[in-house]
């Protein structure tokens, strides 16, 4: 027997709209403080040299050029944050050449990379005939 009737409870009152609010607040806030920076797909110490332009380069490829970075460890190259083989140098470099004969390809080379690694992306550059090879160095005292 039951003497106690049983008490219907009525859901409780949730505002959607104000979740809502609240929610589109925080990402427009999250998408404003978030930075988006080309982070370097491994660390490299660039060689020293005096003859270092006075304005460092932009980081990151754009459609005028190619970026290549030079690692003395596995693998050793890097288009962008892609790691690539040595035998596929040359079909990215002609791949970037018909789609602008102006290309120019940026080299960054650790410096404890080998003469020959850098070599390697110089001659599939030559042979992909790219018209313009720069390496990036640092000033002797800079950071």
């Amino acid at each position: 027997m039951n003497f106690y009737p049983r008490r219907r409870r009525q859901a409780p009152a949730i505002i959607i709209i104000s979740l809502i609010d609240v929610l589109i607040v925080l990402v427009v806030f999250l998408l404003v403080t978030t930075t988006y920076r080309n982070q370097p797909a491994v660390k490299l110490t660039l060689p020293e040299s005096n003859q270092t332009p006075r304005q460092p380069p932009k980081p990151g490829a754009t459609d005028q050029s190619v970026t290549i970075t030079v690692h003395p460890g596995q693998p050793n190259f890097f288009v962008g944050r892609k790691p690539i083989t040595a035998d596929r140098l040359t079909s990215e470099f002609e791949s970037a050449v018909r789609l602008n004969p102006e290309v120019l390809v940026d080299i960054r080379a650790d410096k404890d990379a080998g003469i020959g690694l850098v070599m390697k992306v110089w001659d599939a550059a030559k042979a992909a005939r790219v018209k313009k090879v720069q390496i990036y160095t640092k000033n002797p005292g800079a950071p």
